[in-house]
């Protein structure tokens, strides 16, 4: 068996045969699937596996090598980790680092815990909002309308952070692109 410790990316995107992402596996689990010939190494990570006979680099992308159907679901599931990736870690009021998760409109108030409700918050908003909405307040709502993630990085990621070797799969900008231009 091959020693593979966790790495800071230690995930390996995979595609179907039809280059199209699937899902996003631990390193251990890509290096068992290439070393199976379940799957073809595509792009390698930072460092090599070795083990008593073989060395592999890490894999980074994978592709499998028989074409696999999966039902997609058609939303993002709705989870506080997710909120804050949505919302960058940021107060939807004042932009300040959030640690909480507001209603917009309150549950108290008959409020859904929907997409469209939630935002992510710092502890003094959400403690001053308390059951008031924002235009109570006068406040605004510094990203827009809260909305459901889309794409289909949100699908395959949910609220993981990419690895910028995953780029060609995902329909994602890159942070050094968007720095240079």
């Amino acid at each position: 068996m091959p020693d593979i410790r966790p790495t800071v990316g230690s995930g390996a995107l995979v595609l179907n045969v039809t280059y199209e992402p699937l899902c996003v596996v631990s390193v251990r689990r890509a290096a068992i699937l290439v070393l199976s010939g379940k799957a073809a190494l595509v792009t390698d990570g930072d460092g090599i596996l070795h083990s008593a006979r073989d060395e592999i680099p890490v894999p980074s992308v994978i592709r499998l090598t028989r074409y696999v159907r999966v039902p997609y679901r058609t939303h993002v599931g709705l989870s506080r980790r997710a909120i804050f990736a949505r919302d960058g870690w940021r107060c939807a009021y004042c932009r300040g680092p959030a640690q909480t998760i507001d209603h917009v409109f309150p549950r108290s108030r008959g409020g859904m815990h929907a997409w469209e409700n939630v935002v992510a918050a710092c502890a003094k908003c959400n403690h001053t909002k308390g059951d008031k909405t924002p235009a109570e307040l006068g406040w605004r709502l510094h990203g827009g309308a809260p909305a459901a993630p889309k794409g289909q990085a949100w699908r395959v990621l949910g609220h993981r952070l990419p690895d910028p070797r995953w780029a060609d799969w995902l329909d994602i900008p890159l942070p050094d692109a968007e720095a240079a231009a």
